[in-house]
């Protein structure tokens, strides 16, 4: 038997003891050692990244979800929020919903790891707090650390006492971001705040007039003015918390 094969068989039989057998030529102690070692490996990290969502099942459905995972995905990353995306991605593509899952599991789990972005997530060096007021030609930048996501579930309030059964009341939008002592913080927001956010991280640089120009063709009910009036008085709220940011090109750090 090659080398590659006897490899094959190890790695299956550590992803799937119960369904591909461990090489002859090792003993059962210490395939076991091996066994625990990974899987517990992958089930801490995930349990790590998505509290909330592991909280909603019981011990034996999490540990069958995380072995699902660890069976079906090839993980390339052994870095902890790599496997966590990776976990996402799987829920998102391949991953096909059982009898104990929830309706809102992958947006709760997209919810959970973005806070977990957010909170590591190294911020761009030409970023620094912005000192002057907006002008409806001042160019717009959008922190490196903040994120601008909507659901249809209110996935914040999500817990074992409180687990909605179809979507109502939504969308849930939110920005969650970086405060200026690095403490992962989120905010619920409408859409108008959405687009303004999203055109601005689409285009970095822009003015308020040039974003109000583009959205008033998607709002026909507001004049470009009109849109302007309040997308001023919400990004200068963004300033202060420090959402809306200034670019320099020095490599100084965020003050």
């Amino acid at each position: 038997m090659s080398f590659e094969q006897v490899q094959a068989d190890f790695i299956a039989h550590i992803k799937d003891p119960d369904n591909s057998p461990k090489p002859s030529d090792i003993e059962d102690r210490r395939m076991k050692i091996y066994r625990e070692l990974f899987f517990n490996n992958i089930e801490n990290f995930v349990a790590s990244a998505f509290p909330v969502l592991k909280s909603l099942y019981t011990a034996d459905n999490w540990q069958r979800l995380v072995r699902q995972f660890f069976v079906e995905h090839d993980c390339k990353s052994p870095y902890f929020l790599e496997i966590s995306r990776e976990f996402l991605n799987y829920l998102e593509s391949d991953y096909i919903q059982r009898d104990c899952d929830p309706r809102f599991m992958y947006e709760l789990a997209h919810y959970e790891w973005i806070e977990l972005d957010v909170s590591i997530c190294e911020r761009d060096k030409d970023e620094r707090m912005k000192q002057s007021e907006l002008e409806l030609d001042t160019a717009l930048f959008v922190s490196s650390t903040m994120r601008c996501v909507h659901y249809e579930f209110p996935v914040h309030q999500i817990q074992e006492e409180f687990q909605p059964q179809s979507p109502e009341g939504g969308p849930y939008c939110f920005v969650v971001y970086r405060d200026l002592d690095d403490e992962t913080q989120f905010i619920s927001v409408n859409l108008l705040t959405v687009m303004l956010l999203d055109a601005i991280t689409t285009a970095p640089g822009t003015s308020i007039t040039e974003l109000c120009l583009n959205i008033a063709k998607q709002l026909p009910h507001f004049t470009s003015e009109q849109l302007a009036i309040g997308a001023q008085q919400i990004l200068q709220q963004f300033v202060a918390l420090g959402i809306v940011v200034d670019k320099r090109s020095s490599s100084t750090l965020f003050a």
